[in-house]
């Protein structure tokens, strides 16, 4: 007697292509986890879900980039990679059911993602071929993941039906079902294949969880960077920082502080992974249209007179009412004296400021060249170094000027050049070349939304125009006349000055609205623009409930 099993599958068709999807999201596993154990021997650049990652940054339309901003703010890096863990699930799970289907397709797919991830392992600045084996030996790994899993589960499939088959055939002998079986490829029953598919995947999955976590926390942490970082003790500056009188600060509950903390701080930047750079290995090059190239190192630029100087910094992607923005004391020294070293060539206009991570910045070279502008490169922030995230251990500070086109973190290197030859990283993206601040308030308190009692109610918060400065604020509510607000003593133009107006409440709910004048005369105009093309404009508002 023989054994048709074909109209017997024994496993839903649902319940395998289920089994298969997860057969595919463990062989996405086994790439990331095993490219990471790999980059531990060939660099950390080799880590692939972050050069992905910065890959998608780079090729992603300005819009998207602005409009994730806009929604996650300071989260927009967890953000990516949430949205990235979601598409590699996605599609590793299509790959195994594609793999089931219509071998050997999953298996392509899960091969162009290796491909994909080395080749934007090998196009980050800094990486080489070499940093790339970690993505190569990852994809080998998942695709030999996904093709022993899929031909397990086809066993156990088999095997199924077979166990469906003999069950519905009433006096099978039992030498007529192993004969089935050995026509089918199968030597165990089906409680054995499928303890065969789900150890492979189980043990695959979980294997390369924990040793590809445990690989990407000691690249994250076996640079010694963090520790140098502590150790160092900045020099006291040649020109210090005077102190903030306390006229320069205002005493209301939810006013934003003078000086922003370093872990409050805003940080917007295009590194997924922040860069660990050894400062006994940094060197700063200024390089391109100079008479002298110059080269700096870390200890050369400690042993020099630093200036202090407070510097309120502004992201050109904050919103109108947002809180990309944020004063810190900074240590540096001024770029426009390495500059008069170098002697920039007749025609240049332009400084290319480089990232060790690639990014770059073009910066106006009059602007740095101002002795009035104050434009450093910053080794700190705060009284200490710069925190590993803000640039560590040399970022430029360059007040009036939003940060795209000048605030570049972990800097090496300041080509001299021309706008008209050379553009920084957002320019060719659609934003401007040149971005200077514009003149901004916001309501830091009471919030939006919220509920307040009848009577005086300090209405307070923050105006700026950084290396210009605010001259006035005023506020209205419910469109009536405006009303002057008291402002703190200005510290500089280049720090944002706070302000707050008494408001004689009424119950109610009510619209609050705040404008200001710069030290030129310009009032802020009304009308609403978008942070794109060169930062965001109008009049921040608010509605409150008075009780």
């Amino acid at each position: 007697m023989s054994i048709d099993i074909r109209p017997v599958t024994g496993l839903a068709p649902r319940a395998i292509g289920g089994w298969a999807a997860f057969a595919g999201v463990v062989s996405a596993a086994v790439v990331l986890g095993v490219a990471e154990v790999v980059s531990l021997v060939v660099g950390a650049a080799g880590s692939p879900l972050f050069a992905v990652g910065s890959l998608v940054v780079d090729l992603a339309p300005p819009a998207v980039k602005e409009f994730v901003i806009a929604i996650f703010g300071t989260g927009d890096k967890a953000a990516l990679l949430t949205l990235m863990g979601i598409l590699i699930v996605v599609i590793s799970a299509a790959a195994g059911v594609l793999e089931l289907r219509r071998p050997p397709f999953g298996v392509i797919v899960i091969g162009i993602g290796g491909v994909i991830a080395f080749i934007a392992v090998i196009t980050r600045a800094g990486a080489t071929g070499f940093n790339g084996i970690a993505a190569i030996v990852g994809g080998v790994a998942g695709v030999v993941v996904l093709r022993l899993s899929i031909e397990r589960l086809g066993r156990w499939k088999r095997a199924a039906a077979i166990a469906a088959a003999i069950a519905s055939t009433p006096a099978i002998a039992p030498a007529t079902a192993t004969a089935a079986g050995a026509r089918a490829g199968l030597s165990a029953g089906p409680p054995l294949e499928r303890r065969g598919f789900l150890t492979l995947a189980i043990v695959a999955g979980a294997a390369s969880v924990v040793a590809g976590t445990g690989a990407r926390l000691i690249n994250a942490t076996s640079n010694r960077v963090a520790a140098i970082r502590t150790k160092i003790t900045l020099p006291k500056a040649a020109v210090p920082a005077n102190p903030v009188p306390a006229g320069a600060t205002i005493d209301v509950p939810g006013i934003s502080s003078f000086v922003t903390p370093n872990a409050h701080f805003y940080r917007i930047d295009t590194a997924l992974q922040v860069p660990s750079v050894d400062p006994d290995k940094w060197t700063l090059k200024i390089t391109g249209m100079v008479e002298n190239e110059v080269s700096l190192s870390f200890a050369e630029l400690l042993a020099k007179p630093l200036e202090e100087h407070l510097a309120t910094l502004t992201c050109v992607s904050n919103e109108v009412g947002g809180d990309l923005i944020g004063t810190a004391l900074w240590l540096g020294y001024p770029i426009r004296e390495l500059l008069a070293k170098a002697v920039p060539k007749a025609g240049a206009d332009m400084v290319l400021s480089t990232s060790i991570d690639g990014f770059t910045a073009g910066t106006p070279l009059s602007v740095l060249q101002d002795a009035g502008t104050n434009a450093m490169l910053a080794v700190g922030m705060n009284g200490e170094a710069l925190p590993l995230e803000h640039g560590f251990p040399v970022r430029m500070v360059v007040p009036g000027l939003y940060g795209y086109v000048s605030a570049t973190k972990w800097v090496v290197e300041l080509k001299v050049t021309k706008f008209s030859e050379d553009q920084g990283y957002w320019t060719p993206r659609g934003w401007d070349a040149k971005g200077p601040i514009k003149l901004a308030s916001r309501i830091d308190t009471p919030l939006s939304g919220a509920s307040v009692t009848a009577g005086t109610v300090a209405i307070a918060g923050v105006a700026w125009e950084q290396h210009v400065g605010v001259k006035s604020v005023e506020v209205r509510v419910d469109n009536g006349p405006w009303a002057k607000a008291t402002l703190a003593d200005s510290i500089s133009a280049d720090t944002w000055r706070q302000w707050v107006y008494r408001w004689p409440a009424t119950t109610g709910s009510h619209k609050i609205e705040v404008r200001a004048t710069d030290a030129s005369g310009s009032t802020q105009r009304q009308t609403h623009q978008p942070p794109a093309p060169n930062g965001s404009e109008g009049w921040h508002s608010i509605m409150v409930s008075v009780t």
